[in-house]
């Protein structure tokens, strides 16, 4: 597997996202997600990608289960930045708000070790900045973990410009996550060139447009009862109806090559710089392999002009979130 950098920390050219294995999109057998990631440790994608509240709590665990024995073979990157709630229910209803205070930086990096099982976690992430907590207070406290030598690299994730110049001020970012896919293209304007003029890289998430654009979600009938996809607006019926036509070029795009659309998908992602690093994520090990197998995949100026011209990102319907969703709202942000 090839290699990329993001700010100082070197990781595959492709990585994993960890939380549909037990969080959001319906979870799967223990046994099966662990055999997935050990799988993509075998073939190089040793990126690992989860968060405190992916679960919460579960696939942390879950992951610091799969790489027991393997730590020195990867990657890990967790995320804090909620308040969890309590009481009993899925993971996203627990979510009672955001906490980026330096004291629950500082309590889930501890408690995020333990489940990991580790002593050291490679990039953690600031999962979305809190507006009632200044973010060089916030970040000032994840410097106190890098001091303290229980995180290596530090990350943002969903953050505007404005909040990332000051952010880095504080201590290097390594890292910015955010979502980034040729249906979700937002970042582009203002965001990506102020982490490029900064040294710091791109982990973009949901490159497949969470499933729409390797054509596995037609109709919510597609979806498990708890998938939290069906809460999205683009995830309705209407408006997965109207962006089918999207899927239907790129399959005929991707069949000139040779390829799948889940493969032209990552491929267009990967194309935009070697400081760009996607973790799609997967349950099965056959996706697993066939998204690994996208950085081998070159396109042509040609190829990535006829591919973006497929889905231009005006026409897509449906919002990514529904109103009241913790996602940035300050100009420049991703809507």
């Amino acid at each position: 597997m090839k290699t990329r950098r993001l700010g100082a920390l070197d990781v595959s050219a492709i990585g994993l996202g960890c939380m549909g294995m037990s969080h959001a999109y319906g979870g799967q057998d223990e046994a099966a997600s662990i055999a997935t990631l050990h799988r993509a440790i075998d073939i190089g994608v040793t990126f690992l990608d989860t968060a405190e509240v992916y679960g919460p709590y579960e696939n942390e665990i879950l992951v610091g289960k799969a790489i027991k024995g393997r730590r020195d073979k990867v990657t890990i990157a967790t995320k804090f930045g909620f308040r969890i709630a309590p009481e009993a229910g899925d993971g996203v209803d627990r979510m009672a708000g955001l906490d980026g205070s330096p004291a629950n930086a500082k309590k889930v990096a501890d408690e995020s070790l333990k489940r990991l099982g580790t002593d050291v976690i490679d990039l953690y992430y600031l999962h979305r900045p809190d507006p009632a907590v200044p973010i060089e207070d916030t970040v000032g406290a994840m410097a106190d973990l890098v001091t303290a030598g229980k995180v290596r690299h530090l990350g943002l994730s969903e953050c505007d410009p404005e909040t990332i110049r000051r952010a880095h001020a504080v201590h290097p970012i390594a890292a910015l996550q955010s979502e980034y896919s040729l249906w979700t293209r937002g970042i582009e304007e203002a965001v990506l060139p102020t982490i490029r003029a900064l040294g710091i890289g791109l982990v973009p998430f949901s490159p497949l447009g969470r499933g729409f654009l390797a054509g596995s979600v037609t109709s919510t009938a597609d979806l498990a009862a708890n998938d939290f996809r069906k809460k999205l607006p683009r995830f309705q019926d209407d408006a997965l109806a109207a962006n089918a036509r999207f899927v239907a070029v790129l399959d005929r795009i991707a069949a000139k090559h040779g390829i799948t659309k889940a493969q032209l998908a990552l491929a267009w992602v990967l194309s935009k710089g070697d400081d760009v690093v996607p973790i799609p994520g997967t349950r099965r090990i056959e996706r697993l392999e066939e998204n690994a197998a996208a950085v081998e995949v070159t396109l042509s100026a040609a190829d990535i002009a006829e591919v973006e011209a497929a889905v231009p990102p005006d026409e897509v319907t449906g919002a990514r979130y529904a109103t009241g969703s913790f996602v940035p709202r300050k100009p420049g942000a991703t809507p």
